[in-house]
């Protein structure tokens, strides 16, 4: 058993606080977690979801800058966010793409089943219509950082894990870049088999572990100054 007793705790604790802390949105009838839960939650996966961009704000900053991206206004962020959320959940209707609501940022969970083979990480056919939806609403809604996350379950070393979560990451922010998105938006990141979101005892869990993720974090005018 590779993941530890206490690291499956916390996940089941912050599904716990995730639960209490949802709130529904009178116009979608979406649930989402509030912004009073972002402290509890972000403690309980030390950031990962809800803490540093990939590579750092003044670097990314500084690429989106340079690649002539502007930032939005404080009172506008909340505005802009809710269109592209919209927008987003429209437009992958009717695939198993899962759009999650934090605060101001939006998590896209992409199951690996309709994205790569068993052990591969190139792009599956069958999963270009979805990523062409989701990098529609991208590259029409430019004033974002986006990161892709790749994860696996636990078959295999952590070694061979690591490298493959890597891998599937950086496939599908090129695809993206292939189709519209500024490169200066996007970096990767691989987290191998150490971010499981349900049991790897199950093939279920597995299935669920295998996944990909892409974060989108509104650029704010203060960044950019």
């Amino acid at each position: 058993m590779k993941r530890s007793k206490v690291w499956l705790g916390a996940v089941a604790g912050l599904s716990l606080v995730a639960t209490a802390a949802c709130t529904t949105d009178p116009e979608t009838g979406e649930r989402r977690v509030s912004k009073t839960a972002i402290g509890g939650i972000g403690g309980a996966l030390g950031g990962y979801l809800l803490g540093d961009l990939v590579g750092g704000r003044r670097d990314r900053t500084e690429k989106i800058i340079g690649a002539g991206i502007g930032g939005i206004a404080g009172a506008g962020i909340g505005a802009y966010m809710d269109k592209q959320e919209r927008e987003m959940r429209a437009r992958t209707a009717g695939t198993d793409v899962q759009v999650v609501r934090q605060g101001d940022d939006l998590l896209l969970n992409i199951p690996s089943g309709i994205n790569f083979a068993t052990n591969s990480a190139t792009v599956e056919p069958r999963f270009r219509d979805t990523l062409d939806r989701v990098a529609s609403v991208l590259s029409e809604y430019g004033q974002t950082y986006i990161d892709v996350y790749g994860h696996t379950d636990s078959t295999g070393s952590d070694a061979y894990n690591q490298g493959l979560s890597e891998r599937r990451a950086a496939s599908v922010a090129d695809y993206l870049s292939t189709r519209g998105v500024q490169q200066a938006r996007i970096a990767t990141r691989g987290f191998g088999e150490t971010q499981p979101i349900e049991s790897n005892e199950t093939e279920e869990g597995r299935s669920a572990n295998r996944r990909v993720e892409i974060k989108i974090v509104p650029v704010s005018q203060n960044d950019t100054m």
